[in-house]
């Protein structure tokens, strides 16, 4: 099996997480072990210790761990009964794995792995030995609760990752590296994109105007694009009647990820999680005619959830965001047209901000576990899968992973560090249409049930510009960039025609400024470089007298003596046709 087999590269994590136990037992003995997984990323163990471990401990935890590889000691699993299972880890002073044991189904089969001295409770498998693993780096530390429970007892965890050769090693810590320098949250704070601020409350963020040009830029294509393919957009507001979340079934399923309700009149309002129930009042505020139908309704909403704090991760994991949200209501008849246009307008969308690279997930779910008709979800299954085939887009199919109110699509982007993250979603719904008692008349005068599609696009439009900003680094596209260009006059005597240049800019509607300081021109273009500004316009002497200027790109590239008109031209043709690349690139 080869390091690139996703199975066999879980088990080699799995592996090096067993190590990383062994190795912090016999350093401190007083450790209680949790759990310790193999994740998309590498793995960690989550330990109960006195004192928080510090970066010398990490140093000699990586150090014990490599002679533990050297000693190449054989993983062998044994199974146990429960009674000896838990006699075994209450004798060995392990309350976490006690609990783990306990909580157990009566049929499940008690498995532990044992490699020297060290025994551990696993389902496995596991690589044979310890030998495998020839590289390994222990990467951070971070608090995490017992079982993600804020109420229980908050734990170590130290992560790290492993590899069969150091070279593989060496290219992944370099990607991490790369990782840390499009951090969303550091390129926020470094170009003044957005903050969150304790007085406000954790996971809501503000943005500042630079983050708030990007936001409208994003949003105004968004909006122009769903005109275009025949969506109508509608606003609805912020909070609602405790009834209609009733009927929802959001009191029932979800209330432990909404705010505390609002006494008003003495009615309980909350802040809204969803958009939907919104959006179908406006459908059942008339009766409606199969001539009506497919109705597309779109909706920028901003939505209110609760996430633990533990979980919550600059942009990508917030309390509060803007969903591009959108509902298909259709006939039976119309599911297939629609799924595959929303299909096509969602990767669509995906491109026109630079992605290419494409994953899908079409999740389904056991009849038993289904509400609605067994047919309906057969024929939506159906449907899905054929739309995604017709794309020729590599897909899994995850079994067990729909929800119970219908099937759905998950649409997984890699970015330039090949990071899959989860944006986009199409989502059949056979719950919410009975629980609304929604219905159409149709061609035969009866009435008849719609289909209803929920659709995210880009998903929220917090976690997606976190996603597009460490996509691309924080060089985003002349379309996008808060500020354009950058008039750099190399004196003063320069101002004049700088000014002039600005105000042609603006009336083409380019963002841009002027650099009046008296610094020298290295320390103003290298201000432009760090802003990440698409151009910085030098003009002296020469520009000035031939009507012209010289470009200086962010990638330091220069391009002399262009003619004023030809140059907004050009940048005017970028930002209108939103393109990922500057033409002057190829002049390199």
């Amino acid at each position: 099996m080869k390091f690139e087999n996703p199975e066999y590269r879980e088990q080699f994590w799995h592996t090096a997480s067993h190590i990383l136990a062994q190795a912090v037992t016999e350093l401190f003995p007083e450790a209680k072990l949790a759990i310790g997984p193999a994740i998309a990323t590498g793995f960690y163990y989550d330990f109960d210790v006195p004192e928080p471990f510090t970066p010398e401990d990490l140093e000699k935890i990586e150090a014990r761990m490599e002679e533990i590889v050297k000693e190449n000691l054989p993983l062998q699993r044994e199974e146990m009964p429960r009674d000896k299972a838990l006699a075994f880890f209450e004798k060995n002073n392990q309350p976490y794995k006690v609990e783990l044991v306990a909580d157990l189904p009566d049929e499940e089969t008690i498995s532990l792995y044992k490699q020297g001295d060290f025994v551990d409770l696993c389902k496995g498998p596991h690589l044979e030995s310890t030998g495998a693993v020839k590289a390994i780096k222990l990467l951070s530390v971070a608090g995490a609760y017992w079982r993600g429970d804020e109420t229980r007892q908050m734990l170590q965890r130290i992560y790290g990752v492993a590899f069969p050769d150091k070279k593989l090693l060496k290219k992944e810590l370099a990607k991490i590296d790369e990782a840390k320098k499009r951090d969303h949250r550091k390129l926020g704070e470094d170009l003044d994109l957005f903050s969150f601020h304790e007085e406000i409350g954790p996971g809501l963020a503000v943005w500042h105007p630079k983050g708030g040009v990007i936001r409208n830029e994003i949003e105004n294509f968004w909006r122009e694009e769903h005109y275009k393919a025949g969506y109508d957009l509608i606003y609805s507001p912020h909070i609602g009647k405790a009834q209609l979340w009733e009927t929802s079934g959001h009191l029932g399923f979800y209330k432990e990820n909404m705010y505390s309700p609002m006494d008003i009149d003495e009615q309980d309002y909350f802040v809204k999680p969803m958009n939907c129930p919104f959006h179908i009042l406006v459908y059942k505020h008339d009766l409606r005619s199969y001539r009506e139908l497919p109705m597309r309704w779109a909706e920028l909403g901003t939505v209110y959830r609760y996430e633990r704090s533990g979980t919550l991760h600059g942009l990508l994991r917030v309390r509060g965001f803007t969903q591009d949200d959108a509902h298909i209501i259709c006939s039976p008849e119309q599911m297939e047209s629609e799924l595959d246009r929303v299909l096509q307008f969602c990767l669509d969308m995906l491109r026109a901000f630079g992605f290419e690279d494409f994953h899908v997930y079409v999740s389904t779910m056991p009849k038993s576990k289904c509400v609605g008709e067994p047919e309906r979800w057969e024929a939506a299954q159906a449907a899905l899968k054929k739309v995604v085939e017709s794309q020729k887009l590599p897909f899994d199919i995850d079994e067990g992973g729909g929800a119970f109110y219908g099937p759905k699509i998950d649409i997984k982007i890699k970015d330039v560090l090949q990071r899959e993250w989860q944006c986009s979603t199409i989502q059949f719904d056979f719950n919410l249409p009975e629980r609304f008692d929604m219905v159409f008349v149709g061609e035969d005068g009866a009435q008849h049930r719609p289909y209803m599609i929920h659709r995210a696009l880009l998903g929220a439009i917090e976690r997606f510009f976190a996603v597009l900003l460490e996509n691309c680094g924080g060089i985003f596209p002349l379309w996008l960039a808060p500020e354009q260009a950058r008039i750099v006059p190399i004196k003063d005597t320069h101002l004049e025609y700088a000014e002039k240049i600005n105000e042609k800019l603006k009336e083409r509607n380019l963002r841009c400024k002027v650099d009046e300081t008296s610094r020298p021109m290295g320390a103003k273009i290298r201000d432009a470089r760090l802003e990440k500004i698409p151009y910085a316009l030098i003009v002296g002497d020469k520009e000035v007298e031939n009507n012209n200027v010289s470009i200086r790109l962010r990638d330091g590239s220069q391009i002399q003596k262009i003619g004023l008109e030809e140059f907004i031209s050009k940048a005017c043709e970028e930002r209108d046709t939103h393109a990922l690349k500057s033409p002057w690139q190829k002049e390199k």
